[in-house]
């Protein structure tokens, strides 16, 4: 029987053993699963450069938020998702998050274009088991909540840039506008004047920036 080798990514170990126990522990018709668990950026990515070089994995299935590490800039399971893509194509990308906003969703879908997406408040062994045979037969698979994400994005007619996307996504999170110029590479003068435009866009010119954020909040944006 084949083996169908997964490395499961998050840093709360009890969240990759729970997918690890049940996958595992699962009949599936053509194949078993072996699990392999990471909880940071390195030693995943170190897993799947060395795994790469011989037989790679299946599926990689990563959790987005990890913890930060002691030194050096944070780095995301779509950090991982990315290196994965130019170290080991062969493998098929799942990601496991809480996140269910359009914009976190969406920014995955073009940085990584993975094969599922699954919010956490959806995972049970059923999902996990339908995950695994899509996945490897007939991918992509999303959850409910990711699906309907993915909908409303692709049902909006605005097309913005990607700093458009950003100055909207840290205005909903409580970033401050004189704040954003660490997060985006305009100058503080640049990131005002492209609030006004999308002020415009989404018709509350004449508005608040918490109008901007219902408006683009009812678009799908975030």
């Amino acid at each position: 029987m084949d083996i169908i080798r997964i490395l499961a990514v998050d840093d709360h170990e009890m969240t990759t053993l729970g997918y690890k126990f049940i996958l595992e522990d699962s009949e599936f018709e053509d194949f078993k699963v072996q699990m392999d668990t990471a909880k940071s950026y390195e030693e995943s990515t170190q897993k799947i450069e060395e795994t790469a070089k011989g037989i790679p994995y299946d599926i990689l299935l990563l959790d987005i938020q990890l913890a930060n590490p002691t030194d050096g800039p944070a780095k995301t399971g779509e950090d991982i998702g990315i290196f994965a893509r130019k170290t080991s194509p062969e493998s098929k990308i799942v990601y496991m998050s809480s996140f269910s906003d359009n914009y976190r969703i969406n920014s995955i879908m073009q940085s990584v274009d993975p094969e599922g997406y699954m919010v956490k408040s959806e995972i049970d062994q059923r999902s996990l088991q339908a995950m695994v045979n899509t996945v490897i037969t007939a991918p992509p698979y999303y959850t409910q909540k990711a699906l309907m994400a993915i909908r409303k994005k692709m049902a909006q007619d605005i097309s913005l840039d990607e700093n458009d996307k950003k100055i909207l996504y840290h205005l909903s999170i409580g970033t401050k506008t004189k704040d954003m110029v660490n997060f985006i590479s305009l100058s503080l003068p640049g990131i005002e004047n492209r609030k006004r435009q999308l002020k415009s866009l989404f018709g509350v010119e004449k508005q608040n920036d918490q109008a901007l954020i219902t408006a683009s909040r009812n678009r799908g944006f975030i």
